[in-house]
């Protein structure tokens, strides 16, 4: 295996698209460095129309979001908390989408963004890889000030793969066998509370950063997932993506595994306020995408009385196969996956038998239909290690349809302000963009 001797940047590129075969079976390549923060603003503004700018996620002078049709006062939303939630599987408030449910989405973007702010990228740096920021101001020095939110728990992810010897000679980044990669945050303002009719607890992860996440990130092929009940379920094992189940579950002595950390901080949350209305809500991006949905998977089979437990990830990649899937059905976890058709890294890795049940547009995802297999053909190909399933409800985006991204280029496409930006744009499936925005 050869390795990259170059810094890695965060995970805000996807990489080129390659050839399709009869399954549209996909490879993840890590995608070259990306270009600086004000680079990609540059370009943006210059794919503007020439009258407007790309008013809708301008930063504001606290460092946060902005929006122009953003409203100053957050709705109350304490009497359907459960439904924004993901109660009733967001019936009826996706298309058209749901304001109060937009500005939940955004919301909870926020704190993925203050997780890749916190983040200390320099590879120079003594700090590379840990957080740059203390618990107690990380989200205002990350540019949010007003959440009403306290971190609790700052969370570590652990690569498994064991890299030959002659590595010990490269720079130390090279083979930063941990790094920090989110933190828990939990609601404490009594406002707040109020407003949301709950004490919410957010799980929120950056997405990939070093080398040996990049090198997770490769390892496609599908896995069992530990310790799952398959001999009750009627789509046989439940299998995950290697690379992610290897970064959440891997762990030593001095290091514990992100899986431990978690379930650690999670009982602890669960025994202080468990009396009283009680959320949780796991959110991330891109490679933290994927964490967060192994995260709920997760708590779900620790912890028998959890509460409602919700994924809501940004430009995430295939995480498990069917029976995976049908795991997080029965258990009653909740996920939203927002989803931009024109970032790569949504359509990896693998490729997607669709059946009945599937609620997908086949012909637009390259999806191949289950009816339209033998049965024989169709176990021999859910026994591959590249037979996946998309999870939960999909509200899909377009970097085409915002009036301000003319032009725009693959990697820009996966930034999570772009999630961002057409989040807050959205209007239904028949007006994409909202005239008013």
């Amino acid at each position: 295996m050869k390795i990259s001797m170059k810094p890695v940047r965060p995970c805000t590129a996807a990489p080129p698209p390659t050839t399709y075969v009869t399954f549209r079976r996909y490879t993840v390549n890590p995608p070259p460095p990306p270009p600086p923060p004000s680079t990609i603003h540059n370009k943006l503004a210059t794919a503007a129309p020439p009258q407007r700018q790309w008013q809708s996620l301008s930063f504001d002078s606290a460092g946060g979001y902005s929006s122009h049709s953003a409203a100053s006062t957050p709705a109350r939303i304490n009497k359907r908390w459960m439904e924004y939630q993901g109660s009733k599987n967001w019936e009826g408030l996706l298309d058209p989408l749901d304001d109060n449910l937009r500005s939940e989405i955004i919301r909870y973007g926020h704190f993925v963004d203050a997780a890749y702010r916190a983040f200390d990228f320099d590879p120079a740096s003594p700090t590379y890889g840990r957080c740059r920021y203390p618990k107690s101001s990380l989200l205002h020095q990350s540019g949010f000030p007003e959440t009403g939110y306290r971190l609790t728990k700052n969370l570590r992810a652990t690569s498994g793969i064991q890299l030959p010897r002659w590595v010990e000679k490269a720079p130390s980044w090279v083979a930063a066998p941990s790094s920090w990669i989110g933190y828990v945050a939990v609601c404490q303002d009594k406002e707040e509370i109020a407003r949301l009719g709950r004490r919410d607890v957010v799980v929120a992860y950056r997405g990939t950063a070093t080398c040996l996440e990049w090198l997770e990130n490769l390892r496609a092929t599908l896995t069992g997932l530990p310790n799952a009940d398959h001999e009750s379920s009627v789509s046989g094992e439940p299998m995950v993506e290697s690379g992610f189940l290897s970064l959440y579950t891997s762990g030593t002595e001095a290091r514990p595994s992100l899986q431990s950390l978690v379930r650690e901080e999670i009982k602890r949350l669960l025994q202080t306020y468990g009396d009283e209305p009680l959320s949780l809500t796991i959110t991330g991006h891109s490679l933290g995408a994927a964490l967060a949905t192994l995260t709920a998977h997760d708590i779900k089979a620790s912890f028998k009385h959890a509460p409602l437990v919700t994924v809501v990830s940004f430009g995430g990649p295939r995480v498990g196969n069917r029976s995976f899937r049908h795991h997080l059905e029965k258990q009653g976890t909740k996920v939203l996956r927002i989803v931009n058709s024109d970032d790569l890294i949504t359509k990896v890795p693998g490729f997607v038998l669709n059946d009945d049940n599937d609620d997908y547009d086949t012909a637009r995802n390259g999806y191949v239909e289950m009816a339209s297999l033998s049965s024989w053909v169709q176990r021999r190909v859910e026994e591959t290690q590249w037979a996946y399933a998309e999870v939960g409800r999909e509200l899909r985006l377009s970097s085409r349809d915002s009036p301000y991204l003319a032009g725009i280029n693959i990697a820009t496409c996966h930034e999570l302000k772009t999630y961002l930006h057409l989040v807050n744009g959205f209007g239904s499936s028949t007006r994409r963009f909202r005239a008013e925005f």
